[in-house]
Formats: C-alpha cells, sequence, structure tokens
C-alpha cells in the first residue's frame, strides 16, 4: 500500500492512498472531485452526508485509477445498509479518471459521533 495522506484534517479524517503513478495535480483534482462526491450522499435518517458525518474511513487510488474506498455505518443495523456501498459506487464513478470503485462496509473503528465535522453538528444541532 502507498503512503496515506489524509484529505482533510483532523484526527478522525478519512485518508487517501494516492498511487504513485498518477500526477500530483491530477491526483488533486481526483480527490476533490471524490470528495465532492461523497458529500452528494446522504443517510436517509440524518440530514447530513456521509464525508461530513465521518462515515468514510479510507479513500485508496491506485496507479490505474481504481478507487477503493472502506466506510460505516451510524450503526450496524442501520436500514440501508445493504444499498448505501452501491450508493457510494455510483456517486464516485461519475469523476472523470475514475476507472472502477468498490466501497466495503466495515465497523473497526466503530462509528460515534466524535467523527463528525463541525458541519454536519450544525446540521443535527449536536454540540
Amino acid at each position: 500500500m502507498n503512503d496515506q495522506t489524509p484529505i482533510q484534517d483532523g484526527p478522525n479524517a478519512p485518508q487517501v492512498s494516492p498511487g504513485s503513478g498518477i500526477p500530483p495535480e491530477e491526483l488533486d483534482r481526483m480527490t476533490d472531485d471524490i470528495i465532492a462526491a461523497l458529500k452528494t450522499v446522504y443517510d436517509p435518517e440524518i440530514p447530513a452526508d456521509i464525508y461530513e458525518l465521518g462515515l468514510i474511513y479510507r479513500v485508496d487510488i491506485d496507479d490505474d485509477r481504481n478507487v477503493s474506498i472502506d466506510m460505516t455505518l451510524t450503526a450496524p443495523g442501520c436500514p440501508v445498509a445493504g444499498e448505501m456501498p452501491g450508493w457510494v459506487e455510483n456517486a464516485v464513478a461519475t469523476v472523470p479518471g475514475v476507472q472502477s470503485v468498490k466501497a466495503t462496509i466495515v465497523f473497526d473503528p466503530p462509528w460515534d459521533q466524535s467523527r463528525m465535522s463541525d458541519e454536519a453538528r450544525v446540521a443535527l444541532d449536536m454540540w
């Protein structure tokens, strides 16, 4: 696996593992576009996007521009657990340059409210 670089600040920031063969300016654009795509996916029970909720743990972009995403859910019994990885894959697949996307749900570490961004906390009035 390649070195990991944070794609947002903070101790709970998801990590991106860049492909070493991708030019830095293209990797920066793809990273920004992937984040924007992730922000279009919402948990239907919570009025905040999955990125700001802290549900994205890792994004790996390999040399061939295949994207692998580790994500979690707010609760293991989430009613959309079977659908959400597909929503993530469909959103990220629209990013120019992405060849394929695979989203995998993980529960380690378990999600908790400390992973949410300030934006999500404001939207949910959780201070």
